[in-house]
């Protein structure tokens, strides 16, 4: 090598490593924004001091804290860990952009004929390279869910499997597709979901950048009927906004609390040591929790973007999030947060303890306001 090409490269080599962004640890990450979080809550309380004096004149000083509390200085407290944690957040790069591994893909079908052919079909046009093997479960199905799905196999000509489970519940048709998977990972997918192009690609990539010690990746999932009405288009918004924050905030700390059956991806051999998904109306929370507790980490992957249909009517979506809160207490009740692992888990799942403090005060104070 001459001279010349020897300061050339000694030229690049200092604009490189000033270019080089400087690493957090996480465990720094996620004290700082803890301290953050903790100093928000410090300045609220001052700035509430009037209000508590106020209060406190028409009950006492430990019931004025406990309804501001549940009302201003909890959620504070969460909305300035997530804010600070997000802002710390740089999701690290694919070590394998284009993945080969094999994948099965489970898909439950209870009376899901409307939609079947067309969650099918995005699976068909998946740009991935691997070999990819659905399994769809017909869980007691009384329309033509069966039909739709042979007639997928027959005009496009689809690598898919039907297999009928007699036994209702979502739990018993994942885990008999669990009993026909050989693959190394499996995925779950609701049967009302569509997939963007790249999705799976992206999941397992980044299930393959991961750490060995990991055991599953949620994906993003998005609203896809958002124009609807205005109750899909808040939803929209809580999905894109809400939801995949806290996600992404979970993720960063290797703990994101559900790997969400709609669209997940998780290691087959560990689903099968822990005894697949339970009896349980929250069994993607259980599983996921089960994951936790032996310290596995669950991580998330926002560009593994799936679309689902949103609940239209009123009824529809408080029976939904009435589904998705005693999931979480069920969770709660399996598995308590101080018998998590490691001090992340124990945090995040140490959270939801406090929702249904927040949630009476806020429903209470909102109830008095209408009447």
């Amino acid at each position: 090598m001459s001279s010349s090409e020897l300061l050339a490269i000694e030229e690049v080599l200092p604009k490189e490593n000033k270019n080089k962004k400087i690493y957090i640890p996480i465990r720094a990450k996620f004290f700082i924004s803890l301290i953050c979080a903790t100093l928000w809550v410090a300045f609220s309380i001052y700035l509430s001091i009037p209000w508590i004096k106020d209060l406190s004149a028409l009950t006492n000083i430990f019931m004025a804290l406990f309804i501001i509390g549940g009302i201003a200085y909890v959620p504070g407290f969460m909305n300035a860990f997530l804010i600070s944690s997000l802002l710390l957040d740089k999701q690290p790069k694919f070590k394998i952009g284009n993945p080969i591994d094999e994948i099965t893909i489970l898909v439950a079908a209870y009376n899901e004929e409307e939609g079947i052919f067309d969650t099918l079909k995005y699976i068909k046009h998946q740009e991935y390279n691997g070999k990819v093997n659905t399994i769809v479960i017909n869980n007691n199905s009384n329309d033509r869910t069966v039909e739709e799905v042979y007639r997928v196999k027959k005009e496009l000509n689809m690598n898919v499997t039907c297999i009928d489970e007699p036994n209702p519940g979502k739990f018993n048709a994942l885990n008999t597709g669990l009993k026909n998977t050989t693959s190394k990972y499996v995925i779950t997918l609701d049967a009302d979901t569509l997939l963007h192009k790249k999705a799976i690609k992206h999941l397992v990539s980044r299930i393959n950048s991961a750490p060995s010690d990991i055991a599953a990746v949620a994906g993003s999932v998005l609203v896809r009927n958002s124009r609807d009405n205005l109750l899909t288009k808040l939803q929209e918004w809580d999905y894109f906004l809400s939801i995949s924050s806290i996600k992404r905030m979970q993720g960063m700390f290797q703990g994101t609390l559900v790997a969400q059956g709609a669209f997940s991806i998780y290691k087959t051999e560990i689903v099968k040591d822990l005894g697949g998904w339970s009896d349980a109306i929250g069994e993607d929370i259980i599983l996921t929790w089960n994951m936790l507790s032996k310290n596995y980490r669950v991580y998330f992957e926002p560009l593994a973007v799936a679309f689902t249909d949103a609940p239209t009517k009123l009824i529809h979506f408080i029976r939904q999030r009435s589904r998705w809160a005693r999931g979480m207490i069920e969770g709660l009740r399996m598995i308590k947060p101080w018998e998590q692992p490691n001090i992340y888990y124990k945090f995040l799942t140490a959270i939801d303890l406090f929702i249904p403090y927040m949630d009476f005060l806020i429903h209470s104070f909102s109830f008095q306001d209408v009447y």
